[in-house]
């Protein structure tokens, strides 16, 4: 057994043991998605149009991430409906970002790496730095809106008469919380996935603007602001729709 498949056991047997049955669900989501992920990779590889595919396949993710990792239809199908406006609303941020921005393709830092290796695959770099900017947002806005839709679930549970204005407030004050620890998972994700690359930019004494400047530092910087700017927006989304359904079921009973 290779070092992958020793951890992917402990992870699963680590998330049936804490989670149960969500736990296992969990885990097949997650190799759902990277089967998701992997077959929209190959479908840009054979020039199907990469904004396409990835719309597509955010709503698969989403799909798999929302409904097998809650076990409340009412919640679950809140969380989906609210990830899935906020990664269209994401759609129509990151495009015209992405082109002002200038970032696609490969920085100087990969030409010994790429010196080997032929470019002209005939595709459009600028669409795949779109595809990867809105497919790394999925997490994110999928965890902000299962723990908001899930936690008034549970404050809906335990308390069913309280009222629509306090169940928004609660749904706020929730979101409060998970705003700073999802920002910060966020920025050390960043941090440590770039850390080598920040070595070699004190190694070759980069200048603070030449590292703000550098095509590879932007294009994962906006990648983390996306998302964050996605959990931003997922809050007050999750919280209305949360509020309507409620709304409406209590106007349904009386």
């Amino acid at each position: 057994m290779d070092t992958i498949s020793a951890l992917g056991l402990i992870l699963l047997i680590a998330m049936v043991l804490v989670g149960g049955q969500q736990g296992f669900q969990a885990f097949l989501s997650l190799l759902f998605n990277f089967g998701a992920l992997f077959f929209a990779v190959v479908l840009m590889a054979f020039h199907f149009p990469p904004l396409v595919v990835t719309l597509i396949t955010g709503v698969i993710v989403l799909a798999l991430t929302v409904f097998l990792g809650g076990k409340d239809n009412a919640s679950t199908q809140i969380a989906f409906f609210s990830s899935a406006a906020v990664l269209l609303i994401l759609v129509l941020v990151i495009v015209p970002i992405e082109h002002w921005a200038v970032v696609p393709g490969f920085g100087p830092e990969d030409s010994d790496d790429l010196e080997q290796m032929s470019l002209v695959l005939g595709i459009n770099f600028l669409e795949v730095a779109m595809a990867t900017a809105i497919l790394s947002t999925l997490g994110a806005i999928a965890e902000a809106a299962m723990a908001i839709s899930a936690g008034l679930a549970e404050i809906l549970d335990q308390h069913p008469k309280i009222t629509l204005s306090r169940l928004r407030g609660a749904g706020v004050k929730v979101g409060t919380q998970i705003i700073g620890t999802t920002f910060n998972t966020l920025f050390f994700g960043f941090f440590g996935g770039f850390l080598a690359l920040f070595i070699w930019f004190a190694g070759v004494h980069y200048s603070l603007g030449q590292i703000i400047d550098d095509k590879i530092f932007v294009a994962e910087l906006l990648m983390v602001l996306f998302s964050m700017v996605g959990v931003i927006l997922t809050i007050p989304l999750t919280t209305w729709l949360m509020t309507m359904q409620e709304a409406k079921k209590r106007k349904m009973n009386n």
